[in-house]
């Protein structure tokens, strides 16, 4: 038993307590990202996807106090979803709930939450604005530039080797989930 919450339920959530649909599209990416990371690894693909669709639950409710964000999260979601995924979620904001990331799912998220942010940029900055002219040489160029979408940070998108996947295939593996969405996500 993964946890009891549909993913139906889980978007009904997010719709209620996150008003920018800028935010609301973030959460879909790292959803996307964590679903084919489970593939790629052998993984539960409904906890991962809901952890991943759900690990900024709480941002309207924290954005100005960091240090709570994961926990309001983590109280939203408790008997909805396992403890498994809540420790997932509290431990994306590690650096102020203290929960380190430990587990292969914990680590994918941090390293989804970041990479998610360097696509979208990339995708920003292409003459159409649209993922499709978006390649993986195009995001290994663009992680380089310390310049480019300076509030991702590097260090957490390197989490995925902590789960051996290498930087190259981790931009193909994020960059191909999030294909199938671009247009929900006005890329």
């Amino acid at each position: 038993m993964w946890g009891l919450i549909t993913r139906e339920e889980a978007i009904k959530l997010v719709e209620e307590n996150v008003s920018k649909a800028t935010w609301r599209n973030h959460m879909l990416a790292v959803e996307a990202i964590m679903r084919a990371l489970a593939r790629e690894l052998g993984k539960d693909e409904e906890l991962w996807g809901l952890v991943g669709l759900l690990h900024d639950l709480d941002y309207d409710k924290t954005a100005n106090s960091p240090e709570r964000h994961g926990f309001v999260t983590a109280e939203m979601l408790r008997g909805k979803l396992s403890e498994e995924g809540i420790r997932a979620i509290l431990a994306h904001n590690f650096e102020h709930t203290g929960i380190e990331p430990q587990t292969e799912m914990e680590k994918a998220l941090v390293a989804s939450d970041a990479v998610s942010g360097l696509l979208v940029a990339t995708a920003l900055v292409m003459p159409s604005k649209k993922l499709e002219e978006v390649k993986v040489s195009s995001l290994r160029k663009k992680f380089k530039q310390k310049d480019f979408a300076r509030g991702v940070s590097r260090e957490r998108i390197l989490f995925c080797e902590q789960i051996g996947i290498p930087l190259e295939r981790f931009f193909e593996i994020s960059l191909e989930a999030l294909k199938p969405i671009a247009s929900q996500l006005g890329l």
